[in-house]
């Protein structure tokens, strides 16, 4: 076990974080957008009003006041619906408890003086964002063991029986009082983030192929080209949330052309992305063909800008809304060939999906998601960039980095055996 995972506690990722402004269930799906273009890993933690305010609330109705973390995909698929689309101001103006998908296990509060370990064991069962006290003071550092280690409890110091359950005293006393009002909040890209900047001791794992170190997820979800891209959001993933955009081979592989996914819509037009993934296919969604097509084809679309920007949407300084065509452009995606099927492979804009291949190292997966501020890279063959083999994201590199060095498979292998091995 990497010495940087006994010795470091998760106060040491917290330095420099800004303290975190609850933003509430009953916050419109406008301001949403607005906070989620500031937020990483594309979401935003979603919080119930405190019943009685000012009150000093313990960890525990804390955690119970939380209620999931909205990201750009739900936002789109809620436009989307029909109902939305006849009415977007109405939408825009609904409250994102409408929206957003409750899951309390997303996010743990948890004591400063908490090991590394612990949370990234945390971290790699489910938990999305930590919670952790500011200006708290820890004395020392970590011990050298950990009490908990792939969810089974090392040692017992009470006495008592153990325990098998993922479960860590995140609410040890601190040396110093603090407001209970005072958190940051901590995501699994400030992990790796910190984690990227430990290379050395966690040699020799960041060197090694993806394959070979286990970062491969191959249960990823996928929708064909030419089905209806709105399918992509009736089941969305959790963990990426991302669906690649495939076309089948005549050998039965997959073609990746493109993706739907948080990342993707982070930063988008939110209405235009939602009347095209309500329209079109998953295709022509990702590729951006409809930049091509004739005018009459598509409605006009009075959007106002979301982001904050609202110096092109008045005309001669009436401040009534431009109207505005809908463009592939203004969901992020670039305009590709009009005649879909043709010139496919050649296509790299904006609508490329991240890839890396099967050889790739863990070190330069983990410095490409970070610099393009992505949640996920697919992964795709050696001699093929576009055949689609699996996907790597946050949970799998902290899996990737916690595995203890004896398991890794050794390098040298040929492309097809890690292709066969993956599969098997």
């Amino acid at each position: 076990m990497a010495s940087v995972f006994l010795y470091h506690v998760v106060g040491d990722l917290t330095v420099g974080k800004p303290e975190m402004v609850e933003f509430w269930e009953t916050e419109t799906v406008e301001s949403a957008i607005r906070a989620i273009g500031e937020s990483t890993e594309c979401g935003i933690p979603v919080w119930k009003r405190r019943s009685l305010v000012g009150m000093i609330e313990n960890s525990e109705s804390r955690q119970q006041r939380f209620v999931g973390i909205l990201n750009s995909l739900d936002i789109v698929a809620f436009l989307a619906k029909a109902q939305c689309l006849e009415d977007q101001e109405k939408a825009m103006k609904a409250p994102v408890s409408e929206v957003v998908v409750p899951d309390n296990s997303l996010l743990k509060q948890v004591d400063p003086a908490t090991r590394l370990i612990d949370a990234l064991e945390m971290m790699k069962h489910g938990v999305k964002r930590l919670l952790v006290a500011k200006g708290k003071v820890w004395k020392g550092m970590s011990k050298r063991f950990s009490i908990l280690y792939n969810g089974k409890w090392l040692k017992n110091p009470e006495g008592s029986n153990s325990s098998n359950n993922l479960t860590v005293n995140t609410n040890r006393p601190s040396s110093s009082s603090i407001s209970q009002d005072k958190f940051c909040c901590l995501s699994r890209e400030d992990v790796i983030r910190f984690l990227i900047g430990c290379l050395g001791a966690l040699a020799p794992i960041p060197l090694s192929p993806i394959s070979s170190v286990g970062a491969i997820n191959v249960n990823f979800f996928s929708i064909q080209a030419s089905l209806p891209a709105i399918e992509a959001t009736q089941k969305p993933p959790k963990d990426p949330c991302a669906v690649a955009v495939i076309e089948s081979t005549s050998d039965g592989r997959s073609k990746i052309i493109g993706e739907i996914s948080a990342s993707r819509l982070w930063k988008c037009d939110y209405l235009a992305a939602a009347w095209a993934l309500a329209n079109f296919s998953s295709g022509q969604f990702v590729m951006g063909v409809e930049d091509n097509l004739t005018s009459r084809s598509f409605p006009d679309l009075a959007i106002n800008s979301i982001l904050g920007d609202k110096s092109n949407n008045t005309v001669n300084g009436g401040g009534s809304a431009r109207p505005k065509k809908f463009s592939s452009r203004s969901i992020g995606f670039n305009p590709g060939s009009s005649s879909f099927g043709t010139g496919r492979s050649m296509y790299r804009g904006r609508s490329a999906p991240l890839t890396c291949k099967l050889t790739s190292s863990l070190a330069a997966v983990m410095a490409q998601m970070l610099s393009h501020r992505a949640t996920h890279v697919w992964v795709t063959e050696d001699d093929n960039d576009d055949i689609l083999v699996g996907v790597v994201g946050y949970a799998d590199i902290l899996y990737a980095v916690t595995k203890p060095p004896t398991s890794i498979i050794p390098i040298g292998r040929s492309s097809e055996a890690l292709v066969t091995e993956i599969h098997t």
